[in-house]
């Protein structure tokens, strides 16, 4: 373990840089195709370069490093993890990952070995979907599952994801040519902190992923009547955000009936937003996951059959879009296996744990096994400035991944 502190060292040290591009003054914000964007993807190219790679950005705004196995051009072992932020985000959500498998490669060039099969690093420009709600988007590219049709997805301020990507430098029509075969990967295993508290209550650093959450995501538009606070009797009102307000609460309602659901209304946009003025419209987003499919249908049906009776009942009009519709990704045993083997050579107690969030590693099941290893973070906190984890454990998780690269076997 002693052996990776370095490279875990400097690791941390990378990510404090990644840290400093932000829209946010005091705080990190990093959206996709964003000058910020731009800034952390030439520096992980940089870096993935410096560590013998060749890198470059694909049409779909990820940043992918390579190194060549024993026959140049053949499949290929990838590792990722994705590179933009939630709003007010912590710097190790998905940064690690990335890093952690260029210092993997890094230390392989290091000892002058050549694993017999190529390693791909990619770092997925869009995972969180906070411009364009387009959540996934860089591993779906990659996947070979974009949809054209969220290039109409606007962003907060009315640009286009087309518009985007050709302001950024990128040509949108040559996302497709982009999507791997399935026999060009090998499998695919991406490094995360675990985003939870498990690891830290069972004392250790590091965890294998045994499954990805099921999750749907909404987009709710709420129309109702706007009027003077004033002068319209309470009885007579069609208040948009008091009925999506009661959506809220509903979400959380039935969330909270059965254990592994969770349900979170996390944005409203509220028109026209005056004070003296009955909300006459609401935008809203619902987010769903479940343990199961079946879970998570049986959540999506009680939630919108809800949302009906709220706008029946209050004379709202209530229009759900759904956004996100993911199943759950089984981690493939064989790569658990593996993972289990790493923790062990390292000297860790090898443990299995489910991820109640979404990952990377979901969008690239549909073409590959996948794994994940998990990197204990402290107090559970993600998503949120106060997100941290120790060098000891970056350490841990670098160890880890560089143990289960070096006697990677394939899937026969």
């Amino acid at each position: 373990m002693n052996a990776f502190l370095g490279l875990a060292e400097q690791a941390m040290a990378r990510l404090d840089r990644l840290a400093e591009h932000s829209e946010l003054p005091d705080g990190l914000t990093r959206r996709f195709l964003s000058p910020e964007h731009r800034a952390v993807a030439d520096l992980v190219a940089g870096w993935m370069r410096d560590a013998g790679m060749t890198a470059a950005m694909d049409a779909a705004g990820n940043v992918v490093g390579r190194t060549e196995g024993a026959v140049p051009g053949g499949p290929a072992l990838i590792i990722g993890s994705h590179l933009d932020t939630v709003r007010d985000a912590g710097k190790y959500d998905g940064m690690l990952g990335v890093i952690s498998g260029i210092a993997c490669v890094q230390a392989l060039r290091d000892k002058g070995e050549r694993p017999p099969f190529a390693i791909e690093v990619v770092g997925f420009g869009d995972e969180e979907g906070v411009r364009f709600q387009s959540t996934l988007l860089g591993s779906r590219a990659l996947a070979g599952d974009f949809d054209p049709a969220m290039l109409r997805a606007t962003d907060r301020d009315g640009v286009d994801l087309r518009q985007a990507f050709l302001d950024f430098g990128l040509d949108p029509d040559a996302i497709p040519a982009i999507a791997r075969a399935p026999e060009d990967v090998l499998a695919y295993v991406e490094l995360h902190i675990e985003q939870g508290p498990v690891l830290e209550d069972e004392g250790l650093g590091v965890g294998t992923v045994t499954a990805i959450a099921s999750m749907a995501r909404f987009t709710v538009y709420a129309e109702g009547v706007a009027g003077h606070a004033g002068t319209v009797p309470m009885r007579l009102r069609h208040d948009a955000l008091a009925a999506a307000a009661e959506c809220a609460l509903m979400v959380e309602r039935r969330a909270k009936a059965a254990p592994g659901l969770v349900g979170t209304v996390g944005r409203f946009k509220v028109s026209p937003g005056a004070t003296n003025v009955i909300p006459g419209a609401v935008e809203f987003n619902i987010d769903l996951r479940a343990p199961t499919d079946a879970d998570r249908h049986a959540l999506v049906d009680a939630v919108l059959a809800d949302v009906a009776a709220i706008a029946e009942r209050r004379g709202v009009a209530l229009d759900c879009h759904k956004t996100i519709d993911e199943p759950a990704c089984q981690c493939a045993p064989w790569i658990m296996d593996q993972i289990d083997a790493a923790i062990a050579a390292t000297g860790g107690r090898p443990f299995r744990l489910a991820s109640g969030a979404g990952h990377d590693a979901a969008a690239m099941a549909r073409i590959t096994d996948v794994g994940m290893i998990f990197v204990r973070c402290r107090d559970g906190i993600s998503h949120n400035p106060l997100e941290q984890i120790t060098v000891q454990d970056a350490a841990a998780g670098i160890a880890t991944l560089s143990s289960f690269i070096r006697h990677f076997e394939p899937r026969p």
